[in-house]
């Protein structure tokens, strides 16, 4: 039976897109270093990346929109973008694993594990997947708004960052229904 493992990245963050990767593992071929995305350096991280998108049966990452995030609140968005990156695998699983509290409506049994991704490795892929995708989303909006910092903070509100909304604005990419973003437009 096909496991597809599902986590996503950037719900706390107030700018960019949330994203969410699924990932199905080969049981016959192990991946040494899986682990929670957040546990391991930026380098060991892009290494992972390549290796499980060469070696995976199958992948696929997804991204939902600020403006989405706005209109569905983010715990949706982020069910949203998991729920879409398991349908875009394009291959029947038998089970999907979610890191967190919420299962995910797929069209097969879903498992919700608190801390999936130090627990199964096919959740820290997706986690990988997942984060490294975000971060290359946030180094690109770093390039077309210089001086919020998103290539440091990568959208987390900062100080730095809250500062930076104080002197150069908001942007299309940040969260206005987040709290920090609301103060400063006023709403």
């Amino acid at each position: 039976m096909m496991i597809a493992g599902v986590d996503e990245a950037g719900r706390g963050p107030i700018a960019g897109a949330v994203f969410a990767a699924a990932v199905v593992l080969d049981q016959d071929q192990s991946i040494q270093g899986l682990d929670d995305s957040k546990k391991l350096s930026h380098k060991k991280r892009s290494e992972l990346e390549l290796e499980i998108k060469h070696q995976a049966v199958v992948w696929n990452v997804e991204q939902v929109s600020v403006q989405v995030i706005d209109e569905i609140n983010i715990l949706q968005a982020s069910l949203l973008a998991m729920k879409n990156a398991v349908h875009g695998l394009g291959r029947e699983v038998g089970l999907v694993r979610v890191d967190g509290c919420h299962a995910v409506d797929v069209n097969c049994p879903c498992e919700a594990i608190v801390r999936g991704d130090q627990l199964h490795e096919e959740i820290a892929a997706a986690s990988i997947l997942a984060k490294t995708a975000r971060d290359r989303y946030m180094l690109e909006l770093a390039k077309r708004f210089p001086g919020y910092g998103f290539e440091r903070h990568k959208g987390y509100p900062t100080a730095h960052h809250i500062q930076a909304l104080r002197t150069l604005g908001v942007t299309g990419f940040h969260r206005r229904s987040f709290g920090p973003v609301k103060s400063i437009i006023g709403q």
